[in-house]
């Protein structure tokens, strides 16, 4: 039951003449009109299409018995594929073709120098060198056994080699490659290449061989490791809490780059964009150590975008890092994001997006949602609980926050009707009890106080916080009180706008220990 409690000054201002009232009345209307007017301008000129309804978003299934005739062909092809080139060790590039070039270059060298130093300056040192061939000729005669044993030798040896590089396990962020070992993990892995190319086969080994050749060319695996790498580029990206259907969520902050001596750290050296686009990837190593990658598991990240104060498209070395960025991503973590929330979007990112558009594939850009700065809490409650989404972003979730965990959720709802109030009640029976709550409205412009309202009729209302006018940008409300006699909380939210407001809250209730 909804509880009214009135002040005197209340009592008073119900008295004085309705003409004025009426008239700040069709004040209020007006301005909402305007307001009202100004967002309709505001939704043509972004052409930013709204987030549809449906919130809820799931990943394509891995399980074999859900596939596609087509798909599971496909998949049985790739494994053989792949099988035939662990064994064969063709899935690498070989060390000597590499070293080919250089060998060749020193061998020439070694004979130049050979040659060099055997021309005879007289006839005494042909004879000298006539005598030192024979010398080592005779030298040579009792090493004949060994030199004929020496093919044998030879023979055998890529024999051994092969034994050897067919024990050599191949594995893929932990997950071994070879389809003959019977890992269901292992389908998953080559289900994303698969996914990440149409199902065609051909593309999708070559894309898992690149991969892998670029993983150990750039010692990938041991990038986990590496100790002091972006740690003062931490806030620019970073994993944070789980999505509605268990994602990892990655946020990423470029905003973070408006100080100029961040941003000179980072990409005014060739050195400095090297370690950011290195940083970055081990971002997205760490975001993968989170999923379970396994049919029904969870595998792969949500990534959420905040472009609030981002530097422009006139930034040139952000823009060709970010391009070399999602390139890398791409290229080498295939399905490894299930959506990507462009937040607090401006209007020159539409530019900057038609340019790195032509390397994305429609695949990748059919994930993406875009949110204007008006409408970020309410695109991220669809995808992110209220209890898991930044406090900055609208959401209930505080850094180190000793009060309130995502694991105990209850979170609930209420709608509040345009030109309506509604309480919210949080009883507290006993006295000494400590009563803790959270609160936010959507969008706010709301009128909202909190008062203690004791059981007792003759016992005064107690005012715990004073009225006042929220504007669009407030954060959540944390607010706790310590009875002293049973009573309620009563949060207390007018709406005198013409449309209607969410409000999310939140409470829990702490008794004192009682004195022995």
């Amino acid at each position: 039951m909804a509880v009214e409690v009135k002040s005197d000054g209340a009592q008073m201002a119900e008295s004085v003449d309705a003409s004025p009232k009426a008239e700040e009345v069709a004040e209020k209307q007006k301005q909402q009109e305007q307001e009202q007017e100004q967002e309709q301008q505001e939704e043509e000129y972004s052409a930013v299409p709204a987030v549809a309804k449906s919130a809820s978003f799931k990943e394509e299934s891995n399980f074999l018995s859900d596939l596609k005739e087509s798909e599971r062909k496909a998949l049985t092809e790739l494994r053989a594929k792949v099988e035939e080139a662990i064994a064969e060790n063709k899935l690498f590039r070989k060390e000597t073709e590499q070293e080919k070039p250089e060998e060749k270059a020193e061998e020439e060298k070694a004979k130049a120098e050979a040659e060099e130093a055997e021309k005879p300056d007289s006839v005494e040192k042909e004879e000298e060198n006539s005598e030192t061939i024979h010398e080592a000729a005779a030298a040579k005669k009792p090493e004949s056994e060994e030199a004929e044993a020496e093919p044998e030798r030879k023979e055998e040896k890529p024999a051994e080699a092969v034994s050897e590089e067919k024990a050599v396990e191949v594995s893929l962020w932990g997950v071994p490659l070879l389809p003959s070992k019977g890992s269901e993990r292992t389908d998953v892995i080559l289900l994303k290449f698969l996914r990440a190319r149409d199902f065609k086969v051909k593309d999708a080994f070559e894309m898992l061989e690149k991969t892998l050749q670029w993983r150990k060319d750039s010692n990938i695996d041991s990038i986990l490791d590496e100790e002091g790498l972006g740690s003062d580029l931490d806030a620019a990206c970073y994993m944070d809490g789980v999505d509605r259907e268990g994602h990892p969520v990655c946020y990423n902050v470029p905003g973070v780059f408006e100080d100029g001596e961040l941003y000179q750290k980072a990409f005014g050296t060739e050195e400095g964009r090297g370690n950011f686009v290195r940083w970055r990837v081990r971002v997205m190593e760490k975001g993968i150590e989170e999923l379970d990658l396994r049919p029904g598991g969870v595998t792969s990240i949500l990534q959420i975008m905040d472009l609030k104060n981002s530097p422009g498209p006139s930034k040139k070395e952000l823009r060709a890092t970010m391009k070399q960025v999602v390139q890398l991503l791409q290229d080498n973590y295939p399905e490894f994001v299930a959506r990507t929330i462009f937040i607090n979007v401006p209007f020159w990112y539409y530019a900057f997006s038609a340019i790195l558009s032509p390397f994305l594939t429609q695949r990748t850009k059919s994930k993406f949602v875009f949110a204007r700065p008006a409408k970020v809490t309410e695109t991220l409650l669809k995808y992110i609980p209220a209890e898991a989404i930044p406090i900055k972003y609208g959401g209930l979730k505080r850094e180190n926050d000793a009060e309130f965990s995502v694991e105990d959720g209850g979170v609930t709802e209420l709608i509040i009707k345009a030109n309506s109030t509604e309480n919210i009640e949080i009883p507290a029976p006993e006295a000494g009890t400590t009563v803790i709550w959270d609160l936010i409205v959507l969008g706010w412009e709301v009128n909202y106080k909190e008062e203690f309202v004791p059981t007792d009729e003759g016992s005064y209302t107690i005012i715990v916080k004073k009225e006042k006018k929220m504007g669009p940008q407030e954060e959540a409300v944390r607010n706790s009180f310590k009875n002293y006699e049973p009573g309620k909380v009563v949060l207390t939210i007018e709406n005198n706008t013409f449309k209607k407001k969410k409000v999310l809250y939140r409470y829990k209730a702490k008794n004192s220990p009682k004195e022995c």
